[in-house]
């Protein structure tokens, strides 16, 4: 294989193309209807992240079938709660420390989905790292196609929050957002190339899921808000419905590759 600097080079692009979503993110479509479904499909993708985050780690969890290794399974509840009671207590702690009480706001729950999308990078940069050390060509290659691709939509669930909303979004903020999210895997294949370990893996796959979920259940809630009209709700849930599930698809698809 070849050495540190070509391997350093192709974790950087893996973890950086989240930026290509950047000229969609800022296109004006990204707004009303189309909005409302970019932010669907990134809820989409959010649940295939899950999907996808628990299959790394289920084969070190449950080497035996359905019999889980007890210690691995400890490290992962616990780590899986302290991520998400942590962004719960951060978050709510922020609410109540405000002049005047009201909903957590988009920067706030994007800085929350960025956090969550870049833990699950940096298994994915781990992955790459120890696959890289041991020779397998083969699975590198698939791996970055795979990984490169995904990281690309990763972008949509990080900018949701803003879509739908009269908040500016500033361009140096949202770049500060997709770093947040994408330069973990440079870190995690830095990790990988020098140094792996079962329980490391778990631990942060576990601490993903946490913060992803975390995230999720405020998305839903507005994506499900209802409006003033009857009609304009279920034409907006319809939407809602059919972006999640185009999401769930386009993140599926992109791992498959």
């Amino acid at each position: 294989m070849y050495g540190f600097p070509v391997f350093l080079a192709l974790t950087a692009a893996m973890g950086l193309s989240i930026l290509l979503s950047l000229p969609l993110i800022y296109s004006r479509r990204a707004q009303g209807r189309w909005g409302v479904g970019l932010n669907a499909a990134a809820i989409g993708i959010l649940f295939f992240l899950l999907a996808d985050v628990f299959s790394d780690a289920s084969p070190i969890l449950y080497p035996r079938g359905y019999v889980a290794n007890p210690a691995y399974a400890f490290a992962f509840g616990g780590a899986f709660l302290l991520a998400f009671v942590g962004l719960y207590l951060v978050d709510h702690s922020a609410v109540r420390g405000r002049a005047e009480p009201g909903p957590t706001g988009p920067l706030r729950i994007a800085t929350m989905i960025a956090i969550g999308i870049g833990l699950q990078n940096l298994t994915e940069g781990l992955v790459f790292g120890v696959n890289w050390t041991l020779g397998n060509l083969g699975i590198v290659a698939v791996v970055f196609l795979g990984f490169f691709l995904q990281n690309i939509s990763e972008g949509f669930p990080i900018v949701s929050p803003f879509l739908g909303t009269a908040e500016r979004r500033r361009f140096g903020e949202i770049v500060g957002l997709f770093l947040i999210g994408g330069l973990p895997t440079i870190l995690g294949g830095a990790i990988g190339y020098f140094w792996s370990s079962d329980l490391f893996l778990v631990v942060f796959d576990a601490a993903a899921i946490g913060a992803i979920a975390y995230v999720l259940l405020p998305m839903l809630r507005v994506a499900f808000r209802p409006l003033e009209d009857r009609a304009a709700t279920t034409r907006r849930n319809q939407i809602v419905y059919l972006g999640v599930m185009v999401g769930f698809l386009l993140g599926f698809a992109v791992n498959a590759i």
